[in-house]
């Protein structure tokens, strides 16, 4: 592509987006398709020859954006949100222009160097102390399993040890059990603690069960807390579990991929007591500080500690010793690492700590007035303490009604809400985290939450 063409091409590209970004709303959330549909239509075999690119822009346009889920609309409401606002997506361009591998300092110092003061901004913002070392991964799985091995190595374990176990709550994350299968635990050495009413980690439960491994001849060796669980948004008690922990030797890692940008706003700060005195943390700027997919911040309190876990250097990647020359991929698994930060930069300047926090803050507002008119409609019932911006709430006319309800809204391609199963039944979570995402667009929600549920006699849902 000349440079010439790259402009032609590029003007055209950045109106769709820009027309995209504008009309959102105008597309619907899920896509009316069906499996293998995109595959049976475009051709079994890639060109022998270059197509034209103007070809090529008509067919995303027509083939694959009618047959996409769209995450960054306002009324998807489902999973955990994302966004992807102008500024990052431009932020996103000029790093693949750079292109640059940021896994030593040497091949990308501008992309190491700011990959370290944006997450030591948001260290700031969130509330940790000075010290905490940070790096950019692609996702929380990833960064868990980091803080696991990490956990382990710490522990005096070079490899896996058949009798290390890990502990976490019955409501945390699935990528804490894949972590630690990935890391070399057995199933039966990931310990799921029962919670609360408010679905919190027990710490009575904690630790009995800490003492009965040990009594088994067994070695406890991480904790894993979640400020803000995937099910419920509920809060594990952090303190008391960093507290428990110091007395069994055990790490201390807090999920708070969801819920950790929250920190930022100072008035939910008491939210996240503790966290400063855990051993590693992961951060989701992609899940609610508006920045685009993917981009997962690992902090961890000792930067010697992961260097000790994955420090591998071949000599075609040795460099000059320099204290301030960071080679990131001492820290971690991935040797390739993209330019990140650049776009966390743009988001974090563009905006700024105030404006970000008052968009949470709006956002965790709309979801307890939701909240409010669900808990006052007569076959409706909130089912978990809304604690962020996660409503998890169900019909009353029991699971059917429930799927039923979940498939008309969705039908209507006007939003996208996401199931789960809590004490045995099925429930609906709703989910707001998109920048776009007003009021507005959450009561027409409700409006279309009724609408469905008086559709047809709840019997036949």
């Amino acid at each position: 592509m000349t440079p010439e063409e790259f402009r032609t091409y590029g003007y055209a590209v950045v109106d769709w987006v820009a027309h995209f970004l504008e009309n959102t709303r105008d597309f619907p959330v899920l896509p009316d398709t069906k499996p293998g549909e995109l595959i049976d239509i475009l051709p079994a075999s890639g060109p022998e020859e270059g197509e034209n690119f103007t070809e090529i822009l008509a067919d995303f346009e027509q083939l694959i954006v009618p047959r996409i889920t769209h995450w960054n609309h306002p009324r998807f409401l489902g999973y955990f949100a994302n966004s992807s606002p102008g500024e990052a997506i431009l932020a996103e361009m000029l790093a693949a222009t750079l292109n640059p591998n940021a896994m030593l300092w040497k091949s990308a110092p501008a992309a190491v160097e700011l990959e370290q003061v944006t997450l030591d901004w948001l260290r700031q913002w969130i509330g940790l102390s000075p010290g905490w070392f940070g790096q950019i991964l692609d996702t929380a799985s990833t960064s868990t399993l980091h803080a696991i091995i990490a956990a382990r190595v710490r522990k005096g374990f070079a490899s896996m040890d058949p009798r290390l176990v890990l502990y976490a709550s019955s409501h945390a994350h699935s990528s804490v059990e894949k972590g630690a299968l990935a890391a070399g635990l057995a199933r039966d050495r990931v310990r799921r603690i029962e919670v609360d009413s408010a679905y919190r980690l027990r710490l009575d439960s904690l630790s009995a069960a800490i003492e009965q491994d040990l009594a088994s001849g067994l070695i406890p060796f991480c904790v894993i807390p979640t400020i803000g669980t995937t099910s419920v948004a509920s809060i594990d008690p952090v303190p008391g579990i960093v507290s428990l922990a110091r007395q069994y030797g055990l790490w201390v890692h807090v999920d708070c991929a969801y819920g950790g940008s929250v920190a930022i706003a100072e008035q939910y700060r008491p939210l996240f007591t503790g966290m400063d005195e855990a051993d590693s943390c992961v951060v989701n700027p992609h899940k609610w500080l508006f920045v685009p997919m993917d981009l997962s911040v690992l902090y961890c309190r000792e930067a010697r500690w992961l260097r000790d876990a994955f420090s591998v250097v071949p000599e075609y990647l040795r460099t000059v010793e320099d204290p301030r020359a960071l080679n990131y991929h001492e820290y971690g698994l991935p040797l390739g690492r993209r330019f990140r930060s650049l776009k966390l930069w743009f988001v974090l300047r563009a905006f700024g700590r105030r404006r970000l926090a008052a968009l949470i803050h709006q956002q965790i507002e709309d979801a307890k007035w939701i909240a409010a008119q669900i808990a006052q409609h007569p076959d409706f019932e909130v089912c978990a303490p809304v604690e962020f911006s996660l409503v998890v709430f169900h019909h009353k006319g029991g699971d059917a009604a429930n799927d039923r309800l979940l498939d008309r809204i969705h039908e209507s391609g006007k939003a996208l809400l996401s199931p789960n199963v809590l004490d045995g039944r099925k429930v609906i979570r709703l989910a707001i985290g998109n920048i776009q995402t007003t009021r507005d667009d959450i009561r027409m929600v409700w409006d279309l939450l009724q609408e469905a549920a008086a559709a047809g006699p709840i019997s036949t849902f």
